[in-house]
């Protein structure tokens, strides 16, 4: 009956999926709705009146990894931000998953990406970063941006533009641009 308990022991070496182990958030909201303020001076009070709205983030879940060695916040079931300029101007940015990696200040988003400018323009893409930190945003995959300012519709893969849009580079482009024609002066 010994002999039978010595063999029976377990010498297998866990590898690939099985040696994972498992990771649980430590919280998990739905209906989440989060707003982003900021304020130029010390607040006195708790009113509304010294602060301003930047952001606006809500989503139907979000899973909080924050107390793991690499933090971040995953948005499972999509998410939308709307975006206020110093004028109060909104963009929106929606996608269906998400990821904020809160020691790096990297958002990753995912499927069904769109971001829609004050301005008007709209980027379409199946992924884009954010880089909070440098004010940059960049796809490597496909996208298509359209500018009805100027009739604008540029398809391409790959894009990076610093979110003042000061700096737009689009890596493999084509598309359609209108360019308006200057009318002759006659002399008369």
């Amino acid at each position: 009956m010994a002999m039978l308990f010595f063999s029976c022991s377990d010498d297998y070496k866990r590898v690939g999926d099985e040696a994972k182990k498992p990771v649980f958030p430590m919280g998990i909201a739905e209906d989440f709705v989060l707003t982003y303020t900021e304020t130029n001076t010390i607040m006195k009070t708790d009113t509304i009146d010294y602060s301003k709205v930047i952001s606006v983030l809500t989503s139907p879940k979000r899973k909080d990894f924050t107390n793991l060695e690499f933090p971040y916040q995953t948005f499972p079931d999509g998410l939308v931000v709307d975006f206020y300029d110093d004028d109060q101007k909104k963009s929106i940015v929606k996608a269906d998953y998400g990821i904020i990696y809160s020691a790096t200040n990297l958002i990753d988003l995912r499927g069904n990406v769109v971001l829609e400018s004050t301005d008007g323009t709209r980027l379409e893409t199946p992924q884009l970063f954010i880089d909070q930190d440098n004010k940059w945003s960049f796809t490597h995959d496909k996208f298509k941006y359209t500018n009805p300012k100027d009739g604008t519709i540029m398809d391409g893969v790959g894009m990076d533009f610093s979110q003042d849009k000061n700096f737009l580079y689009a890596h493999k482009t084509n598309g359609l641009m209108l360019i308006p024609e200057e009318k002759e002066k006659k002399d008369d």
